[in-house]
């Protein structure tokens, strides 16, 4: 039994220099389409052709290739945590939250690849 609920949502996090020419490439190229771009954030999510999983773009000075990062839906970030460090997975940091956005905590598995849980608060009030 997995000790996590994900969601039937994948996220796939890049880093990209420019997030509004790279959004375009994505769509004249590969024709994904534009969720929105969180400015603020420095952020923007792009809905791919396989349903239920978007790409997200984040813009970094230097970008570094070939760092995706899988970004799995969850419906309570605080327990998914807690659940995951009680059974010794190291996570890199606090849990990040962007309010009436999203919560995202970043984790490692064995090899220490990173990835990411993601709690969706757009829909809170």
């Amino acid at each position: 039994m997995p000790l996590v609920s994900l969601d039937n949502t994948i996220t796939i996090a890049i880093s990209v220099s420019d997030r509004h020419a790279s959004a375009q490439w994505y769509y004249d190229k590969l024709g994904f389409e534009l969720v929105y771009h969180a400015d603020e954030a420095g952020w923007s999510e792009l809905q791919t052709k396989t349903e239920g999983v978007t790409l997200g773009l984040g813009e970094q000075t230097k970008p570094t290739p070939g760092n995706a990062v899988p970004v799995f839906g969850v419906a309570d970030i605080v327990t998914a945590r807690k659940d995951l460090e009680s059974a010794g997975v190291e996570f890199d940091g606090e849990t990040e939250v962007i309010e009436g956005m999203v919560s995202t905590a970043t984790f490692f598995d064995p090899d220490r690849n990173a990835l990411m849980l993601a709690q969706d608060l757009t829909s809170e009030g």
